[in-house]
């Protein structure tokens, strides 16, 4: 006999049917939605996040408008771009001319001389790279004990031995501006120069180059607590296995300098060594917990970086979840709308900008604050809570720019240097790389040639003379 079931009992069947299927699909929903925002973290790049740019293993895809270009731009000079053409060398530095005339009788017929020429002006090397000097000290024989004695040498010929202040300044360039390694700067030495050196003759001369910059590494060192604006930022340095890291400090503008130190710690210890426990300065820096704890422990003042903020908050518009996703499209149209004023301070009458500058920074702080309830909108959300402020600081005090650009550009360098060498090896390795990237990078800076500074540097350190300095004079 077939049984009957009530409508309750119905119900209750179908429920407990039904019950394991829900439950999977639940699952279902949030391993998707896991799958989903692990997706979005491994498409991150450049662009959605602070990852450097040689991290992107592929590029993006040609945007919709260039795809539909016919053919590509054609290589060198672009329509209406001005021609750029190299002068030429005025007559105090050309060593020889030659003159070509016609001298056939024939072809002079019919021609009239101009005090006119076609000119090629032509570069060559040297027959001879290089000048030996040999400097001799006549030995004596002492009269009362037979004893051996020399005439005194030039104390900077001593100090300098084999290679002279000038070939000491060029291994010392190749070696820190051009990345070169022992083998590679011996090859070149032999090959061109014909000159054989040892690598422990090179391994000594840049021990030199690094006595000679100490004391405007120092001097720089020193001028730190001092600067009124400067941004910092630090890096990855290996070591023999264990991980260093590079701090830099920039002093912006043509009359400023950048100075690397390299240090086994990341922490605010660092901070407090080279700018003290009373700096009053402002500092350009990314939202890295050293500099909020800094800055919560001293009287400084902080511009966090909108380049790093601006990666992440377009890291949200990349989510799976919707909600996320529409925050941080609005608050990307805010920050838009603020640097769109940002660029049109020069064109607009002070008062009137400063109070368009308060509006959209109040626009941008809500929208900022006032997220949803997801993690990652949060985790934005609270920067503002707590350290909104310090976002804006570029707003109302003059030379202070909103991204921390500048030394992150000074830091590119060290990837490279950290790439192809492969770091250190011990403290006097430090000290060469700390005191050479402080040079190169400062030199560059304030418009001066880096090789003209190292020349200069090993004639005064050869000669016990007063270093050079890296501080620029006043314009």
């Amino acid at each position: 006999m077939s049984r009957s079931f009530s409508e309750d009992e119905v119900r209750k069947l179908i429920a407990e049917a039904v019950a394991p299927l829900l439950k999977r699909v639940a699952e279902l929903e949030a391993e998707n939605a896991r799958l989903q925002a692990e997706v979005a973290r491994l498409k991150k790049n450049s662009a959605t996040s602070s990852k450097p740019p040689s991290s992107d293993i592929v590029k993006p895809p040609r945007p919709p408008q260039a795809q539909g270009r016919k053919g590509k731009r054609r290589r060198g000079g672009q329509p209406g771009h001005a021609r750029h053409t190299r002068p030429p060398f005025p007559p105090a530095q050309i060593d020889e001319t030659f003159l070509y005339e016609f001298t056939d009788p024939a072809d002079l017929k019919n021609l009239k001389p101009l005090d006119e020429f076609r000119v090629i002006q032509q570069v060559e090397l040297a027959k001879k790279l290089f000048t030996v000097t040999e400097h001799r000290a006549r030995l004596y024989r002492r009269r009362d004990t037979g004893a051996i004695v020399a005439a005194p040498l030039p104390k900077e010929v001593v100090r300098a031995g084999l290679l002279g202040p000038e070939m000491t300044a060029l291994i010392a360039y190749q070696k820190g501006a051009c990345h070169m390694s022992y083998g590679t700067i011996r090859r070149f030495f032999g090959a061109v120069l014909h000159l054989p050196i040892s690598a422990g003759e090179l391994a000594k001369t840049i021990g030199k180059a690094a006595d000679a910059l100490a004391a405007s590494h120092a001097e720089l060192q020193a001028a730190l607590p001092n600067q009124r604006m400067q941004h910092i930022d630090e890096t990855g340095h290996p070591e023999c296995g264990k991980r260093l890291w590079s701090w830099g400090f920039l002093a912006p503008g043509p009359q400023g300098f950048t100075w690397f130190h390299i240090d086994p710690s990341r922490s605010t210890a660092v901070l407090y060594e080279f700018l003290g426990e009373t700096f009053s300065g402002i500092i350009g820096c990314d939202y890295f917990g050293v500099y909020r704890k800094f800055l919560d422990e001293t009287d400084a003042t902080m511009q966090f970086c909108w380049a790093h903020l601006i990666r992440d908050v377009k890291f949200l518009v990349t989510l799976p979840d919707p909600v996320t996703r529409r925050y941080g499209e609005k608050l990307l149209a805010k920050i838009k709308g603020l640097f769109r004023l940002w660029h049109r301070r020069g064109a607009m009458p002070p008062a009137k900008w400063q109070r368009a500058a308060e509006r959209i920074r109040d626009a941008v702080w809500q929208r900022a604050k006032h997220a949803p309830p997801r993690s990652e909108a949060q985790n934005i959300a609270e920067r503002f809570r707590s350290y909104g402020k310090y976002y804006f600081t570029f707003l109302h005090l003059p030379g202070v720019e909103p991204t921390n650009n500048g030394m992150e550009r000074q830091m590119r360098f060290l990837a490279i240097d950290r790439k192809i060498t492969q770091g250190t090896r011990g403290e006097r390795g430090r000290h060469w790389c700390e005191r050479i990237w402080t040079a190169l990078a400062t030199c560059a800076q304030q418009g001066r040639s880096a090789y003209t500074f190292l020349k200069q540097s090993m004639l005064s350190y050869f000669s016990g003379q007063e270093t050079p300095s890296l501080l620029a004079l006043p314009p």
